[in-house]
């Protein structure tokens, strides 16, 4: 059992090393576009939330 787990350790650590990771400028940038992107999304929901509760309430009264 123990001889398994030490092999998947190995395994993952042989695959760890195939991994292409970033730069840290690229990493700072993905950041930036995450960070901006969730900001225009989250304004444009509040928006619509906004108007859809404005027109429900001129609706039903």
């Amino acid at each position: 059992m123990f001889g398994k787990f030490v092999k998947y350790l190995k395994e993952i650590k042989a695959e760890l090393t195939k991994v292409t990771w970033p730069s840290r400028q690229e990493l700072i940038g993905s950041t930036i576009v995450t960070i901006v992107v969730t900001l225009i999304i989250s304004i444009f929901i509040g928006i619509v939330d906004r108007l859809l509760t404005l027109a429900t309430k001129t609706i039903f009264g």
